[in-house]
This record gives C-alpha cells, structure tokens and sequence, in this order.
C-alpha cells in the first residue's frame, strides 16, 4: 500500500547489465551496454546523499532504456549494524506496487475470455457486499482496480494492516460493514482493500491459488526467480533487507519483518531490482516478454495494456507542498487499473508507489521513451526515492539540472513542522488538572466494532489500563490520560508511529456508551484508520 498522499555504512555497488529477459527467451550474448547520461556520472555519489540526508540505510536503484537494463546497483546495507551490503539481487517488500501485478492478472484471464473487467462481482463471488445494496449489485472488476468505490481513504485497511490473523475471505466479507464516505464512482480514494477482494476473483476464474498464478504465469515466463509471495515465502539464502522506521518519529531502528498474507492482492510481493527490470521491460514492450521470429509470446493483449495505462479515475492535482517541487508538478492526474497516471515535462508517467512499514518505493515508466527505473529502500521516508527517481528521469529526459535532494528534503522538513504545529494545539487546547470520570476498572471491557471486530481494555494490577486490538498481535499499549474521559494509547512497539487519541462517551448513568478513536500525529500512515471504528461495548450490543 502506497504510503501518498505520502548510517550510512559503506556503499555496496553492483552493475548487472542484460540483454534479454531470462527464462522463456532465447539466451544470448550480453549486449554492450548503452552508456549512461551524463548528468548520471555522478549518479553513485548523488544516490550516497540521497541516503545520508534522509537517514535509509539502504537503496536498489534499475534502469531500464530501450528494452534492456542498462543500470542495477545497490548502495548501503540490509540492516543497521550488520554489514551484509545492498546489491541488485536483494529482496525488499515492494508493498503496492505488487498492484501491477493483480491488474495484470485480471487482464490476462480476460485476453482468455475467462472474465471481462465490465464483469459484476456478484457474478464472480455471488457473497461479495459492499455497504451499499446499490454499490454492491453494480461494482465491477475494474472498479476493484480504480479506487472510486465510495470507500475513504484507507478504510477497512486495519483488518489487514499491520498484519490480522484474518483470512483474504473474511477480510472481503467484512466490507460489507465497513462504512461507504463518498459517492459510487464519484471520486478518488486510496483504498486496498478491494485489491484483495480481485486477488479472490483471480483464484476463481483460474482455479489457482493467487500465489500459483503469479508463479506459473508470470514470474516464470519472465524469469522473476527472486520474487517472492509473502515473508513466509523467503527462502534460505535469500538476500532479503531490513525494513527501518524511525520511532516515535525519532530513533532510526529496524522493523520486523512482515506479511500480508491475507490481502496479498494489494501488497504482498517482495522483490529485487534485478526482477524488476524485467517487470517493467515487459511493461514498456506492451505485454510481450520473448520473440522468435515473428512470432511473441506475451503475458497480456497490447489493448489489455493500454486500457490498464488509461485513466479510469481522475485524481485530483494539488499544488508543491514546497516552492522547490514546483517543476514536478503534473498537468494531469488519474488512476488506471493498477498504475497511477501523470505527466512530467510534456511526457506520460505510468507510475506507481509502495509503502510497507519500514519499507518504501516506486516504480515509474516513460512509455514515449522506452525508460523504466525503480527504486527500493529499507525506510520509511518517501523523499528517498522519489529524489532518486526524478533524478534519474531528469538524466534521460534532457531536463534542467534541480536538486531533487534538497527539494524533497524541504518537503519533509515542512512535514514534519506542521506536525509540530499539529501537537501544539491540542497541548494547547487541553485540560491538563482534568481527571476520568471513571475509575480504571470503568473502562475496562470488550468493545465490538461492525467491521473489525474486537478491541479489548484490560485494567492492569498497577492501575494502568491496556488495550488490544484481538486480531492484531502488533496493536497492543498502554492508555494514558490526556483529558476529561479522553486518553491516549501508547503502542508497545514504539516503530509503529501510530498511537491515538481513546475517546469514550458515557451514558448519563455513567457507562460507556461508544468509544472513537484517531491518529494523534497526522505522519501516521493512513491505513491507521483508527478514525473509521465505531466501538460499542459488547454487553450493550449483545444485551448479555
């Protein structure tokens, strides 16, 4: 899931350079390689600053120009603290960006005629139910792919998000609670949910498991043989790095590894740049990943391509958070199926971004060009690769020369400010002498939510109240008062970044009627959708 609208130890560089994509290709000699740019001479030392003003231990940067990989190259480390260095064959999560990956698959059953995108998902999954009897009966496969369902931004991602015990089909049949915000079709919102809900379609129409299809069908043609489904994928000798979060927005320290097992659809797929080359020259060939002759084997219909780089939902462009991004500014914004759509300089952009705790990236093409570049990096600061990105898209696109470092640096340190300003006021605005309405033991109890489910708030021995979150093992803290019958959760694991306002409302016999939640820091990620629970506590809706 894309975060959007969202140390240094020693370079380990290697240069891998390619000619053809491996498995169903014919083998041949290496190419000599096309020289680099020359604005991409000092790439090497550019991609070290990029790392050391923005505190990521490690990056894998490829290029891909005119069908073949002409740069992959690691800088920096799998981890902090250990030495094992970056290079083009390390494994990082690439989170949303594995939505390419489910549009894909949706286009090839349909070039087989075993599904239309125009298709109902009733007619697929007859139990699917949105909120909306009328969203419902006229969602269809391509909606699943275009995030304009009426769903708000993020909802319904803390049934997967940071990891639930939840199955890909309980997590689909618990939409039918989760509230719709905005109108059917009527505007754009980031949701992925509803990519784990295609990643079912997929298993239906093919008769294989999500993980088989991807296996057999695509990363075995294309001979993606370091990509993996999920962590519990990996295997022995993987080279796999580290995803790093800052805690408390502070200290740099690593994440533990983690998997989406359940709405792998929308962000499961762990990768390294050396796939990923092939990935995106398969891309910005129109599908075809070998040729003999004249004859091509593809993975999907030039026409599949197409309508997958094609706006479906127009999104909305809004204005540099800074003066210095001012040039990155797009003439037009949309979402397709699966890729998101602008332009740079008077060029397209097929684009797209990941964020997984601890881990961030993007993946950018420019199909006029013949140009593809990823970036991975093993922390959670989007200035990181975006920096690189547009530097390397600068090089081939003949642009002016802009300190995208600085730029994006500028960014985040007006970020950071506003969040500052964002605690102030609600230290300002609060009743330090305030005391709860009711003793610990008052709050206590099992609170239900619709759509996630449970949430529990024990009162500890020493007074202090813990609350847990059922079916997440990572959701558990510790409540602090903040004011009047308003606390806040302090998360255990610190690297989440997410603690929250608990706000109860009692009754006027004073027991607690409803607890609502939100983010306290507005850097939290969005799929902390807190603000989305409506809990009610378990005896008043059960009546035991």
């Amino acid at each position: 899931m894309p975060r959007s609208d969202w140390k240094t130890q020693g370079a380990g560089l290697l240069l891998c350079l390619s000619a053809g994509v491996a498995g169903a290709a014919p083998a041949t000699a290496p190419a000599e390689p096309a020289p680099l740019p020359e604005p991409l001479r000092d790439f090497d030392a550019y991609v070290e600053g990029v790392r050391r003003q923005f505190e990521v231990p490690g990056i894998a940067v490829a290029i891909v120009k005119d069908g073949r990989v002409v740069l992959e190259r690691g800088y920096g480390v799998r981890e902090l603290g250990k030495p094992e260095t970056v290079d083009a064959h390390t494994l990082f999560a690439i989170a949303s960006n594995t939505k390419a990956f489910t549009a894909a698959s949706l286009s090839m059953l349909a070039d087989e005629g075993k599904l239309a995108l125009d298709d109902r998902v009733i007619d697929h999954l007859p139990w699917f139910r949105m909120a909306d009897p009328y969203v419902t009966r006229e969602m269809r496969l391509r909606d699943l792919l275009a995030h304009r369902s009426g769903l708000g931004l993020g909802a319904g991602d803390l049934l997967y998000w940071p990891g639930t015990d939840y199955s890909n089909e309980e997590v689909a049949r618990r939409l039918a609670d989760v509230p719709l915000s905005g109108g059917f079709r009527a505007q754009y919102a980031y949701d992925n949910i509803l990519y784990g809900v295609a990643q079912l379609v997929i298993e239906k129409a093919s008769g294989q498991s999500y993980r088989e299809f991807l296996a057999q069908r695509i990363f075995r043609p294309l001979g993606m043989d370091e990509t993996r489904y999920n962590s519990d994928a990996l295997r022995p000798g993987d080279k796999v790095a580290s995803g790093h979060a800052k805690a408390d927005f502070k200290d740099l320290q690593p994440a533990p590894r983690m998997t989406w097992a359940n709405v792998a659809g929308a962000g499961g797929l762990y990768s390294s740049v050396h796939d990923m080359g092939k990935w995106m020259r398969v891309q910005l060939d129109g599908g075809v990943y070998a040729r003999s002759g004249d004859k091509e084997q593809r993975l999907f219909s030039a026409q599949r391509q197409q309508a997958m780089w094609s706006v479906v939902t127009p999104m909305p462009i809004l204005e540099p958070s800074v003066p210095e991004l001012a040039a990155a500014k797009p003439n037009f914004a949309g979402y397709g199926e699966g890729w998101q759509l602008t332009d740079y300089r008077g060029r397209k952009l097929v684009w797209h971004t990941g964020g997984w705790p601890g881990m961030v990236s993007r993946v950018t093409l420019v199909p006029e060009h013949k140009l593809g570049v990823v970036v991975l990096t093993n922390a959670e600061l989007p200035g990181a690769f975006q920096a690189v990105t547009m530097r390397a898209l600068d090089a081939y696109l003949e642009a002016p020369r802009t300190d995208w470092n600085a730029a994006y640096a500028a960014a985040l340190a007006k970020s950071r400010s506003k969040a500052d300003e964002s605690w102030n006021k609600h230290v300002a605005a609060r009743a330090p002498d305030s005391r709860p309405s009711l003793p610990p033991q008052g709050y206590a109890g099992t609170y239900r939510d619709p759509w996630y489910g449970d949430v529990s708030i024990e009162a500890a021995a020493d007074g202090k109240l813990r609350l847990r979150f059922t079916r997440t093992t990572e959701l558990v803290g510790t409540l602090e008062h903040w004011q009047h019958d308003s606390f806040i959760v302090r998360w255990d694991r610190r690297w989440l970044n997410a603690d929250a306002f608990v706000n109860f409302a009692l009754t006027a016999d004073g027991k607690v009627r409803e607890v609502r939640m939100e983010a306290v820091s507005p850097l939290t990620d969005f799929s902390f959708d807190f603000q989305d629970l409506r809990l009610s506590p378990v005896a008043a809706t059960t009546g035991a």
